[in-house]
């Protein structure tokens, strides 16, 4: 238990620095710098995503009014609105994502043996991407459509934790299922995804590396019958099929059978239609793992609705970059943290609290007594809590 620390120097102590620094040279991101170095440039992106600031000028005015607490926060150089601007310019994006990298390795180690939903012993990932809106005008680089630009989070879920095992940053005009040639795949896992990913071509790349897939078909997939198995038609299950593809295309990019389960959602009343190269699981068990896919979904939404990664502190690519991988380290960070020091509290519950804390001296355990983090997080009453 740290005494006498700030709580921003106690999270932040669980940064691997020495790994920083090596990304730090290995991109000469303090090349002919003297005053504000690549680490100070951090510390300032990452108060600004825990206390939600809304600007560089937002940044300056409330780390300078704490200006005494700053060497004790870590910082080492001072403050300024172009001198930040001007890092989050020039200075090489890469050195964060290879830190976020190291830092999601360290939070899929520690969540590891964090149970799933379904009873598992394989790894199961979650394959999606989410749209983050700009204006063209502004951020001409990333074209989306004729009137709007945009970039792509393309993101490989593990949903062992909800720690995302890889991320892609794309322009709006890159298709989800190239993303598939950017996986390195892990023989055994499953991969979880929609209709978005559907090339036989790619998925069969999938099969040769001993991975699983699961998806929902499109309605004109092709496919004839082979052989039915037996269901129960109690638990929505309607049909569970070994089928091959006739399509000329897609025949052509994946020529093996494939298991094809139609299951009627006994909650909306919609029929789905399940696609998958693993025939050892029962056909309900392939059905809930698809739904475990909407964890993805909860982690986009979480990500932007309590991390800066909407509105951005610069217009360059490297800016943007920039931020989301720091946004990314952050959350990433929080996990972390909550783990070593096995924390109950939600990731959002740590957050908010965080943003009103992390001026005080009190040790990160003692902020989440229940009757300390109840006064806190009544302080914010207006706050959506999703996790309920």
């Amino acid at each position: 238990m740290q005494q006498g620390h700030y709580v921003f120097s106690q999270v932040m102590a669980h940064l691997p620095l020495t790994t920083f620094r090596r990304s730090v040279a290995r991109y000469r991101g303090e090349h002919k710098i003297k005053r504000f170095s690549c680490l100070d440039q951090y510390l300032c992106l990452a108060f600004a995503q825990l206390t939600w600031r809304e600007s560089l000028r937002d940044i300056e005015a409330c780390l300078r009014a704490q200006s005494s607490k700053l060497y004790h926060l870590g910082f080492r150089g001072a403050i300024a609105r172009n001198t930040l601007a001007n890092a989050n310019a020039v200075r090489d994006w890469r050195i964060y994502a290879d830190f976020a990298q190291h830092l999601i390795g360290i939070a899929r180690r520690l969540y590891a043996d964090d149970p799933l939903a379904l009873e598992l012993d394989d790894a199961v990932y979650a394959l999606d991407s989410t749209t983050i809106d700009l204006c063209l005008s502004v951020f001409p680089w990333a074209p989306f459509r004729s009137s709007k630009a945009a970039v792509k989070l393309h993101t490989l879920l593990d949903l062992r934790g909800n720690i995302p095992s890889f991320i892609f940053i794309s322009d709006g005009k890159m298709h989800d299922v190239n993303i598939l040639d950017q996986l390195l795949l892990e023989p055994g896992a499953f991969y979880v995804m929609d209709r978005g990913y559907i090339d036989f071509e790619r998925l069969a790349r999938l099969e040769d590396a001993g991975a699983f897939f699961v998806t929902r078909a499109k309605s004109n997939l092709k496919a004839q019958r082979r052989y039915s198995r037996p269901v129960d038609r109690t638990s929505g299950l309607i049909c569970d099929q070994t089928v091959v593809l006739t399509g000329y295309y897609s025949r052509q990019g994946f020529q093996k059978p494939l298991r094809r389960i139609k299951f009627n959602d006994p909650q909306t009343g919609k029929r789905l239609v399940f696609l998958t190269n693993n025939f050892a699981l029962d056909a309900l068990t392939i059905a809930k793992l698809y739904k475990c896919r909407w964890q993805v979904e909860l982690f986009f939404k979480w990500i932007k609705q309590h991390l800066r990664i909407k509105t951005f502190f610069g217009t360059s690519e490297n800016a943007v970059k920039s931020q989301i991988w720091i946004a990314v380290s952050v959350y990433v960070l929080v996990a972390i943290v909550k783990k070593r020091l096995a924390l109950t509290a939600s990731l959002y519950e740590i957050l908010q609290i965080l943003s009103l804390t992390l001026f005080e001296k009190t040790p990160v355990n003692g902020l989440f007594d229940s009757g300390r983090s109840h006064n806190i997080l009544e302080q914010r009453p207006n706050q959506l809590n999703l996790f309920n």
